[in-house]
């Protein structure tokens, strides 16, 4: 190693404030990733910031500019995966359809998670202001959770003023894809077709991956935007589904 390369590390070597302040951001991102609910990827991104610290410090000048390259190239995609994302993050314009189909969230106990309530909060809305439509809750029973999703989101509604009769279960899907391909069977069993009959509530930041997932599976659908939740929170799902999108587009799930 030359002299000039020496001398180099030795100045970009971390003083003691920059210690200090690793050391807060990682306490930050253990806060974040293990003591609260929601703010996973905010923790992620503090650890993010140590590594690339640390790596500034110690890296050669050659894989310096190589790491700091690449982190441009993923902050310039991630950038562009968000325009999709943000851009279906609302109710969509003429959104009446006969079926309205809820994706579940979690349930603790018997208790819907904030999530789930803000998606139930959307439904109940929906299905006010189209009095002709028809819901399907659709979500099984997970780790936790004492009934299956579609159960305690049928019994939100009614609780909430929505008459029994509108609401179809779906007591079985695991997962986003399962939601929608176990509805759509549903609304095909009742001489339906659910291309262009369907629209999907979902919370905002997840309304792009879902509408692209029944799409995957044949049909067009509207969607419709749960109201938000905390700005932290919503910003870490969103952080979070640029990780989704991109695993949709590259195994198709």
């Amino acid at each position: 190693m030359d002299e000039q390369e020496t001398s180099r590390k030795k100045k970009n070597r971390p003083g003691a404030g920059q210690i200090i302040g690793c050391s807060a951001l990682a306490a930050a991102g253990l806060f974040f990733r293990f003591a609260l609910r929601g703010y996973v990827y905010w923790g992620y991104l503090c650890f993010f910031l140590v590594a690339l610290i640390f790596l500034h410090a110690f890296l050669p000048r050659v894989l310096w500019r190589v790491v700091l390259g690449l982190t441009c190239l993923g902050i310039v995609y991630f950038c562009i995966v968000e325009i999709p994302i943000i851009k279906n993050a609302r109710t969509d314009p003429d959104a009446e359809r006969p079926y309205l189909v809820v994706l579940g969230a979690a349930v603790y106990g018997d208790r819907p998670s904030l999530t789930l309530v803000r998606r139930l909060e959307g439904a109940r809305d929906y299905l006010n202001q189209y009095p002709e439509s028809i819901a399907i809750v659709s979500g099984g029973q997970g780790k936790g959770e004492n009934i299956t999703e579609a159960q305690a989101m049928r019994d939100w509604l009614v609780a909430h003023g929505i008459a029994g009769e509108r609401i179809l279960m779906e007591p079985r899907a695991t997962s986003t894809q399962e939601n929608l391909a176990y509805s759509f069977a549903i609304i095909e069993e009742r001489g339906d077709s659910p291309d262009g009959n369907v629209a999907i509530v979902s919370s905002a930041y997840h309304l792009f991956r879902a509408k692209s997932m029944a799409r995957l599976q044949g049909v067009e659908a509207a969607g419709v935007a749960a109201p938000w939740g905390y700005p932290m929170v919503m910003l870490n799902y969103f952080i979070r589904e640029a990780f989704g999108i991109t695993h949709l587009w590259v195994f198709g799930r």
